[in-house]
């Protein structure tokens, strides 16, 4: 396992082709948001969803959700986008806002046992945006062990989960609250977990228009 610098926006290009690399051969990495750090997987190659299962040691119906590079790519992944949905990407992203929208019945990605839904974000942070424009959406979640208090440093990181990553991505401290969380299914929001975004004023950009 290498720690490598990412620091810069944008951040170096061998970090990122690193990454990118050990993503589509189905390795797990730990990156860099602009909440904490996270670990992150390919969920097209088969395997690597498995593998971050193991290594957070999440159960399979707790999904994971997807990190994206912008609107474009989350609508590869969804359908029946509301005009509140996209009120929100548009005026949120990229931010800590997480978006659970009808997720598209063909998609061939692993993220758990829901079929049914996807968790959306376009974080604002160089590095997994670099990641995603360059291999497309990841599937990402907090780095540390199911239920324990996050990773802020890399080298936590690594110290912690070091034997079970291919790499990590080192960009300073990331020590920021967990994204706001909003179900999108249905016409109206609806609140799952507060976080940066309060409700009111997603509510407020949503009843918009």
């Amino acid at each position: 396992m290498n720690i490598v610098r990412a620091f810069g926006d944008p951040p170096p290009a061998a970090a990122v082709k690193l990454a990118v690399e050990a993503l589509a051969g189905g390795d797990i990495i730990g990156l860099p948001t602009d909440t904490v750090y996270g670990l992150a997987a390919y969920p097209f190659r088969s395997g690597a969803s498995d593998r971050l299962f193991r290594v957070k040691a999440r159960p399979r119906d707790v999904a994971l959700p997807v990190l994206v590079a912008g609107e474009e790519q989350a609508l590869s992944l969804c359908t029946a986008l509301t005009p509140a949905a996209r009120r929100l990407m548009a005026h949120f992203w990229p931010g800590p806002l997480t978006l659970v929208l009808p997720r598209r019945p063909d998609l061939d990605a692993d993220l758990g046992d829901d079929d049914a839904t996807v968790g959306v974000r376009c974080p604002a942070h160089p590095v997994p945006l670099a990641i995603c424009r360059r291999l497309g959406p990841i599937a990402t979640t907090s780095a540390n062990r199911h239920g324990e208090p996050p990773f802020s440093t890399a080298q936590a990181l690594a110290a912690s989960l070091g034997p079970e990553v291919a790499l990590v991505l080192d960009a300073g401290p990331c020590d920021r609250p967990p994204s706001s969380v909003v179900d999108c299914t249905g016409q109206a929001p609806r609140l799952l977990r507060e976080g940066p975004i309060s409700f009111a004023q997603v509510a407020a950009v949503a009843g918009e228009g």
